[in-house]
């Protein structure tokens, strides 16, 4: 998975200043929408990768996992019920798996990467909403508006399953 963001970050990278400078040379508007979609993309595979950096530069995987901003709030049990976090938490990638193997770390070490894990993905869910400052410079409000929505969503996912699994963890660690 890391391999796979890296790659798409830079690539979109590429793509968006190959089609800004086509876009200056050739004025032609389907240029301006790749670019402007690329560059969209390459926002937030880019931002995900300096988020997480950043935040395990700080955090360096350890977060004590009993303060209150970590720990469960009474509707979430039952939110997650119904959002059926069990059946899809499964199928999520992860970006470094071997932070949550359990040959590798103890249950302590992995409750804590799942801490940083929730801060970064929660970092990056108000991140995803700052394309929107270039809707009065870009124009198309509603189509940075969804990309911001569904990226927040996705990242959201991320911040819910951590929040799910980590009293499971827990568990382990007060047996």
């Amino acid at each position: 998975m890391k391999k796979l963001m890296m790659s798409t970050a830079v690539i979109t990278v590429i793509a968006t200043i190959l089609m800004a400078v086509l876009f200056v040379n050739f004025e032609a508007d389907i240029l301006f929408s790749l670019a402007i979609t690329f560059g969209t993309i390459a926002y937030h595979f880019v931002m995900r990768l300096l988020v997480g950096g950043i935040v395990d530069t700080i955090m360096h995987n350890r977060a004590d996992y009993n303060k209150k901003w970590y720990q469960l709030r009474p509707f979430e049990e039952k939110l997650y019920k119904k959002l059926k976090v069990k059946n899809w938490k499964k199928k999520m990638p992860t970006y470094e798996p071997e932070l949550f193997d359990v040959k590798k770390h103890t249950f302590d070490e992995i409750a804590q990467a799942m801490c940083q894990a929730e801060v970064v993905h929660e970092v990056i869910v108000v991140f995803s909403f700052l394309p929107l400052i270039t809707v009065p410079v870009f124009g198309s409000f509603w189509v940075f508006l969804i990309t911001s929505l569904l990226s927040a969503c996705l990242d959201l996912s991320f911040v819910i399953m951590q929040r799910y699994n980590r009293p499971r963890i827990i568990k382990l660690i007060k047996k």
